[in-house]
This record gives structure tokens, C-alpha cells and sequence, in this order.
């Protein structure tokens, strides 16, 4: 297989990903998160580069530590997950950027930690990358209902008799591993990117909370393969090349819900909308 076919079912890959890690990070607002840990995992990946090592396991093991260490902050009293995750954020890129600094003089790949490279990625790159997608499409086919539940309606959730850590473990579980295994391609920088950007414009354009994960699997696919073809059209940056079309595909979402917001509000005032009281199925970003 070309290194680029390799790049495009990697990308590929990483867009069907954000369909679960990316939906899981918009409706229960991990966005923070989740650029925290990408960013986190920076050291992981020095250490690793250093010892001569797989980098992709140091990022992973270091992810399994600052889920921990965030978790601990978290239950600080008057602290909370935002301030655990900024706190988490700081340390871990601090101490990546000290770690290769004291090692520049060995080779560290420094750009391809913070910026990727889909174009560089292996096939164990790609093969970690499907395992992620298809322990993360179990999960979800386990624990989606408890997941929803919990989401929106925590209180109710507690009263059923459920149990949340189960439900937090699972999801951090999920937002780790797509987070981690999108760094070869493209970086701690612009690895959220990907992952969140299509989910949040699937939000934003989806009927009911039920198509979130097929449009944002398809919007994924879709900017991340456009941008691959542009970043080779016009021998441009193929990971900023990705994450510009994923921001566009966002924006353009948001112009579609307003002109159809804005189209449903008029039609009302005419008398021609929906009957009043009469439910709705658009989801809204906010």
C-alpha cells in the first residue's frame, strides 16, 4: 500500500472515530478535556522518542497517568474537572517542551509530536487506530442508553440505581484511546480537531441526538479525506491542511442550522410553521 492510501484510510479511519469519541466529547462538554490530554501526552512521547521506543505506546501509558492525576485533582474540594484538566494541561506541555529541549541534540521529532504527519503514518499507526474504532463501537453498543441517560438526565440516572463511575471510565476510556491514536496524523496541536470538529457540526445540523454519531462519522470522513487532497493538490502542510477543512465543514454547519433556524422563525410568524406546542426534533448547538 502507497504511504498515501496509507494517509487516507488512517484519516479515514480518525473521521468514522469521531462519530463515537467526538459525539461523547460534544454532549457531555469533554472539550477541554480532551485538548488537555493531547496536549498532556507530550512528554510520553519525548520520553519514549528518547529511549528509542514505539512513541504511540508512551503517549498511551502517559494518557492512562493524567486520567488518573485528573481524576485525583478533581476531587479536591473547590476544585473541579475544568480546573483539574488546565492544571494537567500546563504540567504536561511544560514538561514536554523541558524534556525536549534537554534532549534536542538526539533527534527528538518535536514537529511531528505537536503537529503530526499523516502522510508518515506506519501500519501499526493504522491498525491501532482500527482496534481503537472497534473497541470503541462495542462500548458504545453496551453502554450508549446508560450514556444518553446519565448525559441528560443525571439526576434520573442516580435514581434508577446506576452507578457513574462505570459510565465516566467508559467514556474517559473511549475519548483517551481516539485521542491518543490520532497523534501520529495529526499531533497534539490539531488532534482534537478531527475529533471534535465533526461531531460538533454534526450537532449542529443533526434532526435528533441519534443521528449526531452517523453525520459526524460522514462530515469526518468526508473534510478529513478533502483535506489530504488539497494538502497533495497544492503541496501544502497535509495536517493543517485536515483541520482547516474540518473548521470549514463547521462553519458551513453552522450557516446551514442558521439559515434553517432562521427560515423556521419566519414561516411561524406567517402562520405557516409548526402548530404551537407541537415538538420539535432539531437539536441545537447551544
Amino acid at each position: 500500500m502507497s504511504y498515501f492510501a496509507l494517509a487516507t484510510l488512517e484519516i479515514a479511519l480518525l473521521g468514522l472515530l469521531s462519530g463515537i469519541a467526538g459525539t461523547l466529547i460534544v454532549l457531555r462538554r469533554r472539550s477541554f478535556f480532551a485538548v488537555a490530554l493531547s496536549h498532556a501526552t507530550f512528554p510520553g512521547g519525548v520520553i519514549f522518542a528518547v529511549l528509542g521506543w514505539n512513541l504511540l505506546l508512551g503517549q498511551a501509558l502517559f494518557a492512562c497517568l493524567l486520567v488518573a492525576i485528573m481524576t485525583l485533582l478533581a476531587r479536591v474540594p473547590g476544585q473541579g474537572r475544568q480546573v483539574a484538566s488546565g492544571i494537567v494541561l500546563a504540567f504536561g506541555f511544560a514538561l514536554g517542551t523541558l524534556l525536549s529541549s534537554v534532549y534536542s541534540g538526539i533527534g527528538v521529532p518535536v514537529e511531528a509530536l505537536l503537529v503530526g504527519s499523516p502522510l508518515g503514518v506506519s501500519t501499526g499507526d493504522v491498525a491501532a487506530t482500527a482496534a481503537t474504532l472497534i473497541g470503541g463501537l462495542v462500548l458504545l453498543a453496551l453502554w450508549w442508553r446508560r450514556i444518553l441517560l446519565h448525559t441528560f438526565d443525571a439526576v434520573g440516572f442516580r435514581a434508577s440505581g446506576f452507578r457513574e463511575w462505570p459510565v465516566e471510565l467508559v467514556v474517559t476510556i473511549v475519548i483517551a484511546g481516539a485521542v491518543v491514536v490520532a497523534m501520529p496524523a495529526v499531533g497534539a496541536i490539531l488532534g482534537v480537531a478531527i475529533i471534535i470538529g465533526p461531531a460538533a457540526a454534526a450537532r449542529a445540523v443533526a434532526p435528533s441526538v441519534g443521528w449526531i454519531p452517523p453525520i459526524a462519522a460522514v462530515l469526518g470522513v468526508g473534510s478529513g479525506v478533502l483535506g489530504l487532497w488539497a494538502s497533495r493538490a497544492f503541496d501544502i502542510a497535509a495536517g493543517g491542511a485536515v483541520g482547516v477543512a474540518v473548521t470549514l465543514v463547521f462553519l458551513l454547519a453552522l450557516a446551514v442550522r442558521a439559515l434553517r433556524y432562521g427560515g423556521t422563525v419566519l414561516a411561524r410568524r406567517r402562520g405557516d410553521g409548526p402548530a404551537p406546542g407541537r415538538a420539535t426534533t432539531e437539536v441545537r448547538a447551544g
